[in-house]
């Protein structure tokens, strides 16, 4: 397991402040202390960790993995969505403090477009949040379709990270960004009657391993 590069700045900050304390404890003998600043580092580093994972290789056509780690939280089937141009399903994951926030392509694609949209900072836990909050959304090609991606910021997570450019390409399961300290993320898939959901509501997933859905190839 390492850190993510993604949230180096903040990782690393936290760990120079809390040497420099426990050298300072250190110094006057405050032994005591030790132990508990070593909890606390560890605490603080870990909404930054980024576990080894071995993406599955030779999945079926169509078949997407976990764009998050996290709890299926919602999904929903609309007449319309902007990135894929028509009806949709969304299958939104909620990632709590708890979990690994880094965030991975559900298949091989190409990022054709992001939208960020400023927003407010409800509880990612009710829906509204998810119309509402401030949110990053990416549109990607694949196989000469439109799929979306979705990153929306929380309560606590307000900084959604994406450095990515339009015209890069991705293999399936590659990190791409993450939404620091947790909140939500949405798969957008098209052709809903061609789509096969393989997770329910309350499901936990794994980012890059998790069978996420099989959108059906034309």
């Amino acid at each position: 397991m390492t850190l993510t590069k993604y949230g180096w700045a903040q990782w690393l900050t936290i760990t120079c402040v809390l040497v420099f304390i426990a050298a300072v404890a250190i110094y006057f003998h405050w032994w005591i202390a030790v132990a508990p600043l070593f909890l606390l580092w560890l605490a603080l580093v870990s909404f930054f960790r980024n576990p080894w994972r071995t993406i599955p290789t030779n999945l079926p056509a169509g078949m997407m993995v976990s764009p998050a780690d996290g709890v299926v939280s919602a999904i929903e089937y609309v007449d319309s969505h902007e990135t894929v141009e028509g009806k949709a399903v969304i299958i939104r994951i909620f990632l709590s403090v708890l979990n690994v926030h880094i965030n991975r392509t559900p298949c091989a694609c190409t990022l054709t477009k992001a939208t960020y949209r400023e927003g407010k900072f409800l509880d990612a836990r009710s829906a509204e949040s998810a119309k509402v909050n401030e949110s990053n959304t990416l549109f990607f090609d694949f196989e000469g379709e439109g799929i979306g991606l979705r990153q929306v910021s929380g309560k606590i997570a307000r900084n959604i990270v994406c450095p990515i450019q339009v015209g890069d390409s991705f293999t399936q399961g590659e990190q791409f960004g993450m939404i620091k300290f947790g909140s939500t993320t949405e798969l957008i898939l098209p052709r809903p009657s061609d789509v096969t959901v393989h997770v329910a509501k309350g499901d936990k997933v794994l980012g890059g391993l998790t069978k996420f859905a099989t959108l059906a190839t034309r």
